[in-house]
């Protein structure tokens, strides 16, 4: 089966990434980590806003109580997309200066996970930290001694959080527990060959397979987590593929973003799309994201 890419922006992105859409909103949220600036797609007019909020962006999500969260340079934020105003909440890793946020989620309970990784070394395996921020802004570490923290999904049935750190090429599922908000049961589910490409951010689909997209591959991989069986791969024009997310009014949407981070200019010359946010309809439908509690 042949995927039919559609170019919905050609954004010249450094390295997007943060896909997520919001269903109430019919709005597709991503970021560009490095340049620090999130976009709000509305399909619905075919524009998109770019907000500039001075530091690197991780990753965003929705408020319930209005507005956007984020995890930044700094930490975790809110913004309000009025007055695009950034209020700091939590900063966890200050004492870690060269640490920044990168990819992250909320949780069926609206807490927002995200984790830290080494700006200043990416191969550094151990520096990071997956942190949880419940409704109040009370924080905590969940899994620590990560390289670098990426795609991160819960089941329909609350019972499992998948989760994804670059640097181990390893999809691990937990054991979670969705009252508290706690996880155990560590077990690797697949593993993703180096030589395939960096495993980045993921989605769920409605019948809880995941898709994964992996940096240096041009591709988005579907897979069955529980078998451990990889299912389809759909063929990007591009190589820096880096996050995922369905979306649409019936979410079969499949929203993909790319960056053009650490292509040479024979490379980029060679891919004229990089960076560009594309989408395909891969004939299944996902869930719903979650919004932040707070």
């Amino acid at each position: 089966m042949t995927d039919s890419v559609e170019i919905v922006l050609d954004a010249h992105a450094e390295l997007g990434e943060g896909a997520l859409w919001h269903a109430q909103t019919q709005r597709l949220y991503w970021v560009d980590i490095l340049q620090g600036i999130v976009h709000v797609y509305d399909p619905a007019t075919n524009t998109d806003r770019a907000i500039a909020v001075g530091q690197a962006v991780g990753t965003v999500v929705p408020r319930r109580s209005g507005g956007l969260m984020l995890a930044v340079k700094q930490g975790f934020a809110s913004l309000d997309l009025e007055t695009e105003a950034l209020t700091i909440v939590a900063t966890p890793d200050d004492h870690k200066p060269t640490n920044r946020f990168n990819d992250g989620k909320c949780d069926p309970s609206g807490r927002f996970w995200a984790g830290t990784m080494d700006l200043g070394n990416p191969t550094a395996r151990h520096a990071g930290t997956l942190y949880c921020l419940d409704a109040q802004h009370r924080l905590t570490p969940r899994l620590t001694q990560l390289g670098i923290p990426n795609g991160i999904v819960w089941t329909a049935d609350k019972k499992t959080m998948y989760y994804m750190d670059t640097l181990a090429y390893a999809m691990a599922g937990y054991d979670y527990d969705d009252a508290t908000g706690e996880v155990s049961n560590r077990r690797v589910l697949f593993t993703l060959p180096p030589e395939e490409g960096y495993p980045d951010g993921m989605c769920i689909d409605r019948d809880g397979m995941l898709w994964l997209a992996v940096m240096g591959s041009s591709r988005v991989f579907q897979w069955d987590p529980e078998q451990g069986k990889l299912l389809r791969s759909i063929k990007l024009p591009t190589r820096q593929i880096a996050s995922c997310a369905f979306g649409g009014p019936n979410l079969d949407e499949l929203y993909i973003t790319s960056g053009t981070i650490a292509l040479d200019a024979a490379t980029l010359a060679a891919e004229p799309l990089a960076g560009a946010l594309f989408k395909v309809r891969p004939g299944v439908q996902g869930v719903e994201a979650f919004e932040y509690a707070g």
